[in-house]
């Protein structure tokens, strides 16, 4: 059984699949490791330590040559992976919905795609959900570019000059990254507010220690989908939750936006007339600034300025953190592997649960459901 680490071709993308501590708990499970040379650049891993770990380091065409696991962090190129075996299985973050004709491709050439943000969110497979690990310090991140970039203090100081006022931040979308972000803010010293559609975040959101605001007014309305994730409200929801926000958006003076929803398009959270409200030298953070964005008038990878305000359509803010990233992503990954591992076959073998819901394609064609519905 071999394992191929391949180096990340998207721009920008810092992180690696696997490091010298994955890669030693691979091969004690019984598999050979081949990482294309360079791979851990990004993440301050050298070659060295591939190989002290016990890898074999060399371009690409030997690292994929007879593989039977591909791994990466950002689905590869289909085209790039010639020498691997028939049937070999891709794992990495495949982004489905956005890459359907890299999927295709996948299935074209015979490979067995596995989505590892497909993973189901279920208590034995926490410990393999690339979701929650990269989305916790993408929300601890978000509020470090947030303070960088604010022309003020975030905790209140008493000084002999006078007093500071601490900063005021509303974090909207309480998932992963909602929660580090209200903890971050917290630990800064600023005075946090947060939202969320899901009622059940509320105590999550005073356990932190930050106000929570949320829609009173209208009854019946839990706001959650499958596996925890956010599903699309009402208009009347949202019409409620646009004026409260509204009111309450103009007192902040930074703002982290994290709401998605799976395989639609990020939910507009905050309008230009809101953010005209607010004061100037604000700071936006818009998490889901890949997916469309939560902002009105933020743009992927670039800080814009509207009315006076920053705001920062973020791009693969985890990647920032390359390092602890690489690391928490290829547990991950081993986590799963490891859990189906069949010591006899020397490979592993999914069950139902999790295979169905990761793989995307089997026997030359798309084979999941959330692709074919």
């Amino acid at each position: 059984m071999k394992i191929a680490v391949l180096r990340e071709a998207a721009a920008g993308e810092s992180r690696v699949s696997a490091t010298p501590e994955t890669v030693k708990k691979f091969i004690a499970l019984g598999a050979e490791l081949g990482v294309e040379r360079g791979a851990g650049e990004g993440a301050s891993i050298a070659d060295g330590d591939y190989e002290a770990a016990g890898a074999k380091v060399g371009d690409r065409t030997a690292t994929l040559k007879d593989a039977d696991i591909v791994l990466g962090v950002q689905g590869p190129d289909p085209e790039a992976l010639t020498g691997a075996k028939a049937g070999a299985w891709i794992v990495a973050g495949l982004n489905p919905f956005v890459e359907r004709a890299r999927i295709d491709a996948y299935a074209a050439k015979g490979f067995e795609a596995l989505a590892m943000e497909f993973m189901p969110r279920i208590t034995r497979a926490q410990s393999m959900d690339i979701l929650s690990s990269q989305s916790n310090l993408a929300g601890y991140k978000a509020v470090l570019l947030a303070a960088a970039e604010y022309g003020r203090a975030f905790p209140m100081m008493m000084t002999a000059a006078g007093t500071v006022s601490a900063a005021r931040a509303f974090i909207m979308g309480v998932g992963v990254a909602g929660l580090q972000a209200i903890a971050t803010a917290r630990r800064l010293g600023a005075q946090v507010s947060a939202t969320d559609v899901r009622s059940a975040t509320k105590e999550q959101i005073q356990s932190l220690g930050a106000k929570p605001i949320f829609v009173e007014s209208v009854a019946g309305i839990e706001g959650e989908g499958s596996g925890g994730y956010a599903t699309e409200m009402s208009e009347e929801y949202q019409k409620a939750q646009a004026e409260l926000v509204s009111s309450h958006i103009a007192k902040q003076d930074i703002v982290i936006t994290t709401a998605l929803i799976p395989g639609r398009p990020a939910p507009r959270l905050i309008s230009d007339a809101q953010i005209a409200s607010m004061r100037a030298g604000s700071v936006i953070v818009d998490l889901a600034a890949e997916s469309g964005g939560n902002v009105e008038g933020c743009v992927a990878g670039e800080t814009v300025v509207r009315h006076g305000v920053k705001i920062i359509g973020a791009k693969n803010m985890a990647g920032t953190l390359s390092a602890d990233a690489s690391a928490l992503f290829s547990r991950n990954l081993y986590n799963f592997l490891s859990a189906f591992w069949d010591k006899d076959a020397n490979k592993p073998i999914l069950d139902e649960e999790i295979g169905d819901a990761i793989r995307l394609t089997q026997g030359g064609k798309v084979v999941n459901q959330r692709l074919l519905g």
